[in-house]
C-alpha cells in the first residue's frame, strides 16, 4: 500500500500521511500553552540557574527540564506529522510522568525542594496545568493519530 504524500507550503506545519496536522484543530491551542509554557519555564529557570543556582539547584535544573520538554512539544506539533506526533507522545508521557513524581516528591518532602519548580505540588503555582496539558496533549496526540473518517487507509491494515 502507497502512502499518501502531503506537502507543506513554506513555513506551514506539515501534515503526516494521515492529512491530520497537530497544530491545527485543538492542536492549535495546545501548541499556543506549550509556547507560552517553554517560554515562561525557559527564562524563570535561566534566570534563576544564573542568579541564586546554590540557593536550590533540584528546583532550577528541574524548571529548566520541564522548559526543555516543553520546548520539544512545542516544535513537534508546529512540525506535525508521524514521526513529530511519536516524538509529541514520549515528551508528553515524559511530562505527565515528570510532573506526578515532583508533584508527589513536593507533597511529601518541602524540604528537598527549598524553592518551587514548574511542576511543584503538581503545578499549582501554574494553575495545574502543568498537569492538565500532558494529559489534553496525549488525549490530542491520540485522536490525531487516527485515520480522517473516510480514507481507505483505516480499512487497510498496517504494515
Amino acid at each position: 500500500m502507497a502512502q499518501q504524500q502531503t506537502t507543506a507550503a513554506p513555513g506551514e506545519p506539515a501534515a503526516g500521511p494521515r492529512g491530520r496536522r497537530l497544530g491545527q484543530g485543538p492542536g492549535r491551542l495546545l501548541l499556543w500553552f506549550y509556547g507560552v509554557f517553554t517560554v515562561a519555564a525557559l527564562s524563570r529557570s535561566i534566570v534563576q540557574i544564573s542568579t541564586k543556582f546554590s540557593d536550590a539547584p533540584l528546583a532550577y535544573v528541574l524548571s529548566l527540564a520541564a522548559g526543555v520538554v516543553y520546548a520539544v512539544i512545542t516544535v513537534a506539533l508546529w512540525r506535525g506529522g508521524d514521526q513529530a506526533r511519536r516524538i509529541a507522545l514520549v515528551s508528553c508521557s515524559a511530562e505527565l510522568i515528570g510532573v506526578i513524581a515532583v508533584g508527589v516528591l513536593t507533597v511529601a518532602d518541602s524540604s528537598a525542594f527549598p524553592d518551587a519548580t514548574v511542576w511543584s505540588d503538581f503545578g499549582v503555582g501554574y494553575v495545574f496545568l502543568p498537569l492538565i496539558l500532558p494529559v489534553m496533549g496525549l488525549l490530542w496526540l491520540r485522536e490525531a493519530g487516527r485515520p480522517e473518517r473516510g480514507t481507505q487507509e483505516s480499512a487497510a491494515p498496517r504494515p
